[in-house]
């Protein structure tokens, strides 16, 4: 009997889209998220982009010969964890519809945090923070009962994200140019960004991404926080206090499900990890390292529907 053709999975993000098919793995650009205008049509673009340098086979790196141009070659099924699919669930399930018609395979189509969640913590209950571009924590207790804070994106939330904290930086450069805030050498970093201080408004405000944009400038802030700059160290500050007060407003009452695993962007920054870490640990929770990632989590739902995460999924057997 021939062995069964992998999965593709997907992490599809607003900055980066990541799949992996077997033991093979490639990225492209992200897409700004499902619930956008044309969010399904960027998603569908974002993920064949990334997709097209892998086929389903054996051994590692992209199969030779061209590249795929649609999803037909992935008959194994498609998991996609996307960003924004928890708000616009019509959106989800016709994206998944979609994926599974053009694929001729099974797909699942769910948030990037429900993704990140299940991989974190192998589908057990517990709170998983995401602090990347965005920021979001989902929490499910040992009953299956979800709950969800902040995800609320570039206008209305993601506290603490590396969009906020890329954000409050430049504003901070505005004001020490324009003199009602203190100097600070974000300042004179924020000076690469645009032809001069004056025209970064309209440099942010005309990007078709404003949230990737800010964020870009994240690490910038965190460097300088390490460095001893006050308010970059005062921005860091807020940021972790946010990212807490997310974490906890969706930990289970149950307090063996008191765990907490970080994932997302910010965590690469190892000096931001540790104050984070040590933050969550203050407000009595346990933090544990993830044992997957969302790609791991993708899998993870494909193959087993009886998950306490199956209510936030939208599933379609293959045609």
């Amino acid at each position: 009997m021939a062995p069964a053709e992998p999965a593709a999975l997907v992490d599809l993000g607003k900055t980066t889209c990541r799949v992996r098919v077997g033991d093979r793995s490639a990225s492209g650009h992200g897409s700004a998220g499902l619930a956008e205008h044309d969010g399904l049509e960027d998603a569908i673009a974002a993920i064949t982009d990334a997709l097209a340098e892998l086929r389903p086979g054996p051994g590692p790196g992209p199969r030779p010969g061209p590249a795929p141009a649609s999803l037909a070659a992935f008959v194994g099924g498609v998991a996609i964890g996307a960003a924004g699919a928890a708000t616009v669930p019509d959106r989800a399930r016709e994206l998944a519809d979609r994926v599974a018609t053009a694929s001729g395979g099974r797909a699942v189509v769910t948030s990037d945090v429900v993704t990140a969640h299940a991989g974190a913590l192998g589908g057990a209950p517990g709170t998983v923070l995401v602090a990347g571009t965005g920021a979001v924590a989902i929490g499910i207790d040992p009953t299956g009962r979800i709950r969800r804070a902040d995800g609320s994106g570039i206008w209305l939330g993601d506290d603490g994200s590396g969009r906020w904290i890329g954000q409050q930086g430049l504003r901070a450069a505005l004001r020490a140019h324009d003199g009602r805030g203190r100097d600070t050498a974000l300042r004179e970093a924020a000076m690469s960004l645009a032809p001069s201080l004056d025209a970064l408004p309209a440099v942010v405000g005309g990007s078709a991404t404003p949230e990737r944009t800010l964020a870009a400038f994240a690490p910038v802030v965190l460097s300088h926080a390490a460095d001893g700059d006050a308010v970059a160290s005062d921005i860091v500050e807020r940021a972790i206090g946010h990212l807490v007060t997310t974490a906890r407003a969706v930990a289970p009452a149950d307090p063996a499900a008191h765990v907490v695993a970080i994932t997302g962007g910010l965590v690469a920054h190892d000096g931001f990890a540790a104050r984070l870490r040590q933050a969550l640990v203050d407000d009595d929770l346990d933090v544990v390292e993830p044992l997957g990632d969302a790609l791991d989590g993708a899998a993870l739902i494909l193959d087993n529907p009886d998950l306490p995460h199956e209510r936030q999924v939208s599933r379609v057997d293959a045609p």
